[in-house]
């Protein structure tokens, strides 16, 4: 069985889901601000999603990990490296619950996830799969330095694609 690893940065704490997490996920994947992903989403389909972050784990040595508030033991969304059928390359990728948004916590979050992307797994790419309308997302992929690829096979026809290396 892999461990899943816990990842900590000044604010957070980066943890292995838990089914405590699942009430706020699925808030976020029913509302109107999960269309930049897909959705909105029926409950069956958004728990195969949280339930797919966690068998990564398994399948692959990463997946999700939920996004802890370290001052307040809160959960505030996630951060991921999805692969597999839906996913043409490894990809870094967060969400953050309504009320976390624009505190910074998908920038730091992904930040380590990244390096321990890099670093521990010693992965040489990530890529980013944005829905072109997100500019938030996109604006947060660029300061986290990655760069658009035009060349990248894309998960979604109208996607943007960024690469982290």
């Amino acid at each position: 069985m892999t461990v899943i690893p816990t990842l900590k940065t000044e604010r957070l704490l980066l943890r292995a889901p838990t089914f405590d997490d699942w009430p706020d996920f699925w808030d976020l994947m029913k509302s109107e601000r999960s269309v930049y992903m897909g959705g909105p989403f029926s409950a069956v389909h958004a728990w195969g999603d949280f339930c797919q972050g966690i068998a990564q784990w398994q399948m692959f040595g990463f997946g999700s990990l939920s996004i802890e508030v370290i001052s307040t033991n809160q959960c505030v969304g996630r951060v991921e490296i999805n692969y597999g059928p839906r996913c043409p390359e490894p990809e870094l990728g967060w969400q953050v619950f309504d009320s976390a948004e624009g505190k910074g916590y998908a920038f730091e979050a992904a930040t380590e996830m990244r390096r321990w992307a890099f670093e521990e797994r010693e992965m040489q790419t990530l890529v980013s799969y944005i829905d072109p309308r997100n500019q938030r997302s996109q604006g947060l992929a660029e300061r986290l330095g990655a760069a658009l690829d035009e060349t990248a096979e894309k998960q979604d026809p109208d996607d943007l694609v960024y690469r982290h290396s």
